[in-house]
Formats: C-alpha cells, structure tokens, sequence
C-alpha cells in the first residue's frame, strides 16, 4: 500500500500527461485560426477558477444570505465562457474548459500533496495550512462536477440560441445560458460538497442565495459583456456562428478553423 503522498504524486503525474496530451494532439497547424486575445481570455477564466475555487472553502453571511467565498468572483468565469461562445465558438471554448478542470484538478492535487507532506521543523502553522487549504476531495469532486457541466451547459445553451436569434438579442443569451449554467453548476456543486453535512434549510438557502446573486452578476455586467464581444469581433475578425458543430464535450482535437461565420 503506497503512502498517501506517494499516491497523489503518481496520479498527478499520470493525468497531468493525458490531459495534456489531449489538449496538444497533433493538429496541422494549417487547420488552426490564430486569434490575438485567445490566449488572455484563456488564462483569465482559469486564474478566476483557481481563485474562486480555494475562497469557496469559506461560508459568509450577507445579510439573510449565505455564499460561499468563491461566489463573488466565480460569476466572471461564466461571462468569460459567454465571450468565448460568442466570439470564438464552442470548439474554442470546449479546448478552454478542459484546459481549466485540468488546471482546478493540478490546483487541488498539489494543495493536496502540500498539505499531506510533513511540515519542517519550526514550522507551527500546518493546522491552519489545512484549515485554509487542505481540502477535502469531496469538495474537489463537487468543484470539478460543477465547473464541467455548468460551463458546457452554459456554452451548448448560447451556441444554439444564437443560431436560433440569427445572431441578434445577445443579452437574452447571455442571461439565459447563464440561468441554466449557473443553476446547474450551483446545484451539482454545493449538494455534492455540503449535501449531509449542513441542515437542509442552509443547503436551500446556500443553492438559492448563491444562484441568484450569480445570475445578478451576469445581468449587471451585461454591458460591459456588450462591449467586450464587440471589440473582439471586431479585432479578431470572429463572429462564429455553430452551424453543423459536433457538441460532444469530449472532442477536444476538434479545433474552431475560423468558419462559419455567416447568419443561416
């Protein structure tokens, strides 16, 4: 039996190089369109990820609202995946998902083997190391289910809608592939960390306050959103339109190549 740091080092490692290897299959570079603010949107969703992820180990109380710590900035990840959907399209936006779970999951797995290697000598704050960061898997798991279905519903629901609006109403996008993202991620999420461990009035309570103040924070930032995808349709030369798009989640070799991006 492989002691636990052993353990979580092997698995870092041995999905560490599949899921790189499925994000960097060998795909002719002559099928790959080359945007400028690509890379920048990616990283942005995952440090937003990353950070969200390890203040949700925290429960506050607003008012007669209980979040989590991550729910304040986790929001800005769904209006990302909006402007990646939008402006890139859901090839595009596929590959930056999986590049996020791997990520949250390299995130989790080295918090992990951090706090399980022994403290060196003089070194008095292991217990609040794992206090604050040593979390549990069952909250990994919660995040990364969440994180997966919630942005791909998110995704899959504005690609069709804007196929189905010939591109117009960005707003009703945006705002409802978010009311089906968001609810998704948010349900998925705090009933697999919290389900059994809290009372069932603080787990409503928790699924309600945080699903209405993302869904919020979407509306808000609605013109800003406008702006952006604006901006980049214009710079990047991108509007594209899913029209024929295999939606299968996990095709991740099958790159955006720039079209279509005309109205049908």
């Amino acid at each position: 039996m492989l002691p636990p740091l052993q353990y979580y080092l092997i698995v870092y490692v041995l999905n560490s190089r599949y899921l790189l290897e499925q994000l960097s299959m060998n795909i002719p570079t002559s099928n790959r369109r080359l945007y400028k603010h690509l890379d920048f949107v990616t990283a942005s969703l995952v440090a937003v990820l990353i950070v969200s992820n390890i203040a949700a180990s925290k429960l506050m109380q607003v008012g007669p609202f209980q979040f989590d710590g991550g729910t304040f900035l986790f929001p800005l990840s769904y209006i990302f995946g909006d402007i990646l959907t939008e402006v890139y399209g859901y090839k595009s936006s596929r590959r930056v998902i999986w590049t996020g779970f791997f990520w949250l999951f390299v995130t989790a797995l080295t918090l992990a083997i951090v706090d399980g290697a022994t403290p060196a000598q003089g070194w008095d704050l292991q217990s609040s190391f794992h206090a604050v960061l040593g979390q549990t898997w069952r909250i990994v798991i919660a995040s990364l289910c969440g994180f997966l279905v919630g942005e791909f519903s998110n995704s899959y629901v504005l690609a069709k809608m804007k196929i189905w609006s010939q591109g117009r109403f960005l707003w009703m996008r945006t705002i409802g592939s978010t009311i089906a993202g968001e609810g998704v991620d948010t349900i998925v999420f705090t009933v697999i960390a919290f389900g059994g461990t809290i009372p069932n009035e603080v787990l409503l309570n928790l699924i309600i306050s945080g699903y209405l103040f993302k869904v919020a924070i979407e509306a808000v930032f609605t013109p800003v959103t406008y702006r952006v995808v604006g901006w980049l349709k214009k710079v990047e030369h991108e509007d594209y339109y899913d029209v024929g798009t295999n939606f299968n989640p996990f095709l991740i070799g099958d790159v955006n190549t720039g079209t279509p991006n005309a109205k049908v």
